[in-house]
């Protein structure tokens, strides 16, 4: 197996505030759409942190503030390219919520999440930031099918 491989490294951060609800995203995108969290792609010489910050503040209207790292999804999108999702959240934002060209952002409460057509396995990545004893969640192809390992 080699020791290098390339990645695609992006993030995702769960913003949520003093009465149990968390901002969600229905995004818009035809390849992974429905509600999700906030987030993107980590630019060239970008530290992780900046990239969430600046995600959520392009995608919401959103100023967050001390988000913690709190897990990670990975897979293979090629043989030799993984693609990382680093999941943060925090309750510390100011600002007024507002939409972008990505999806309408708006407040829900949790369990509200069942009403709504959720993005590709976001109900499983909802568990690793709910639970703080989960941390990674890996899709890996055996005998021809994805599986999914949660650690």
């Amino acid at each position: 197996m080699a020791e290098k491989q390339k990645v695609i490294l992006t993030n995702m951060c769960m913003i949520y505030d003093d009465e149990g609800r968390i901002l969600v995203q229905n995004r818009l995108a035809k390849d992974w759409g429905g509600v999700t969290f906030p987030g993107g792609h980590v630019e060239k010489d970008e530290s992780f942190y900046e990239s969430v910050i600046r995600e959520v503040k392009e995608e919401t209207g959103l100023d967050i503030e001390c988000p913690q790292i709190c897990g990670i999804k990975n897979w293979h999108v090629k043989r030799d390219v993984r693609y990382i999702v680093l999941f943060y959240k925090t309750n510390r934002f100011s600002g007024e919520i507002r939409s972008s060209e990505e999806g309408e952002v708006f407040w829900i409460k949790p369990e509200e999440l069942k009403n709504y057509k959720l993005a590709s396995d976001f109900d499983e990545m909802y568990e690793i930031f709910a639970n703080d004893e989960l941390q990674e969640m890996q899709w890996i192809k055996e005998n021809g099918e994805w599986v999914k390992r949660i650690f």
